[in-house]
C-alpha cells in the first residue's frame, strides 16, 4: 500500500464485535491469509528516537507524523517487513520493504547496519534516522486480527483483539514472549480502512449502539503502560 487512505478506529466490547461480525460476514470476505480460526497473529517492534519524538507527536496530535516498526505474522521469521507508517490530514499511508532474519536481529540489537543491504527508500530512511536520530527499538505490540475485505474500493474492516505489550526486545522473534494486556478486560479495537469512499451498506453494518470512534494508538498505549509496572510515561 502506498496511497494515503482513510482509517477509522473504534473501541468495542466483545458483544459489539460479535454483532458487527454477524452483519458483515455476508457482505465482506475474510482476508485470504487467515487460517482455520479466521484470524492471524500480528507482532510489531516499534522504534523511536532519543527524544521519543514519535511518541510525543502522537500525544500532541502533531500533523504530519510518522513511525517505524518491524512486523511479523504468526511468529513466522520467513516474512519480516520494515514499515513506515505516516499520518497526515486524517489519512494514513504505509510504506514497507522486506528484510531477512539476520538483518532484523542486527536492527533489534541497535547495531550499525549496511546502508545498501536493501534497495528501498524506507530502509534507507530508517538507516539515516538510526545514525542521526539514534532510532532504537522501544516496545513490542502483539495482538490477534480478524480481517474482512471488500475488493471494490479496497475496504478493510479488522477486529484487533487480545492487544498486549512487551518490552523484552531481544525476544521479538521468539515463538512466545512475556506480554501484558493494555486494554480493559473485554475491550477491543475495530478498524475501518478505505481509499476514497466506504460503501453505505458496509458503513451501516458497523453502526452499533454505543460505538465510540477514537484516535487510539497501539504504540502509545503500549508505551504508556510498560510491562514492569503499568506506569504512565
Amino acid at each position: 500500500m502506498s496511497e494515503y487512505r482513510h482509517e477509522y478506529k473504534y473501541i468495542c466490547s466483545g458483544q459489539q464485535l460479535a454483532l458487527i461480525g454477524n452483519k458483515i460476514q455476508g457482505l465482506m470476505e475474510y482476508d485470504k491469509h487467515v487460517g482455520d480460526e479466521k484470524r492471524y497473529g500480528i507482532r510489531s517492534l516499534y522504534f523511536d528516537d532519543y527524544q521519543d519524538r514519535y511518541l510525543y507527536d502522537n500525544i500532541n496530535g502533531n500533523d504530519p507524523r510518522e513511525k517505524f516498526r518491524i512486523r511479523i505474522y504468526n511468529h513466522q521469521k520467513t516474512y519480516i517487513c520494515l514499515e513506515l507508517k505516516k499520518k497526515e490530514h486524517g489519512k494514513t499511508q504505509k510504506l514497507s520493504c522486506r528484510i531477512d532474519e539476520a538483518l532484523c536481529r542486527e536492527i533489534m540489537q541497535g547495531l550499525p547496519i549496511d546502508f545498501g543491504a536493501v534497495d528501498s527508500d524506507v530502509y534507507r530512511k530508517f538507516c539515516l534516522l538510526q545514525n542521526t536520530r539514534l532510532l532504537r527499538p522501544k516496545i513490542i505490540v502483539e495482538y490477534d486480527r480478524i480481517p474482512f475485505v471488500y475488493r471494490d474500493g479496497n475496504v478493510r474492516v479488522t477486529f484487533d483483539i487480545n492487544i498486549c505489550s512487551g518490552n523484552c526486545i531481544a525476544g521479538f522473534l521468539d515463538d512466545n514472549i512475556v506480554a501484558r494486556p493494555v486494554m480493559p478486560s473485554g475491550r477491543h479495537i475495530l478498524e475501518v480502512k478505505f481509499d476514497e469512499l466506504i460503501p453505505d451498506f458496509i458503513y451501516s453494518a458497523i453502526q452499533t449502539e454505543g460505538l465510540r470512534q477514537t484516535t487510539y494508538s497501539k504504540y502509545y498505549m503500549c508505551r504508556k503502560y510498560n510491562i514492569l509496572g503499568g506506569n504512565l510515561l
